[in-house]
């Protein structure tokens, strides 16, 4: 019972989502409204993570499962693909590159500002022992 209502809750997240799409005029998909809107809920403490936890543990558990409809799909299709074969893996090298110079960028960048902020704690610290 405790995952059916867990799962009542994700869903119930899922529809708000899917709504604020179809009310706000940006072209962004309700799934992504609604992941927003449950780390929002989460982050603020509106929603205890223990009433969507359980279930969203089993749903990243058959997440490879989920997949499977897609990649039949896609072997359906591999005629298509066939003939964009070099387009595709050179986007998809170009975008991996892309991705991974980003987010080390960002990250980078949160290190650089902690170590900053440290430096700075610690040169106050150092003038109040004065």
């Amino acid at each position: 019972m405790k995952y059916l209502f867990q799962t009542g809750v994700i869903f119930a997240v899922t529809l708000i989502g899917e709504i604020l799409s179809q009310i706000i005029p940006l072209p962004i998909p309700g799934s992504i409204y609604g992941l927003v809107l449950l780390f929002l809920l989460l982050l603020t403490g509106i929603l205890k993570l223990k009433y969507v936890e359980g279930a969203g543990n089993f749903f990243l558990a058959i997440l490879p499962f989920l997949f499977i409809s897609n990649c039949v799909s896609l072997m359906d299709s591999m005629s298509l693909l066939g003939e964009n074969v070099i387009a595709i893996v050179i986007l998809t090298i170009v975008s991996t590159l892309v991705v991974m110079v980003v987010t080390g960028g960002v990250a980078q960048l949160f290190i650089n500002g902690k170590q900053r902020k440290a430096a700075k704690a610690a040169e106050r610290g150092g003038k109040t022992n004065e």
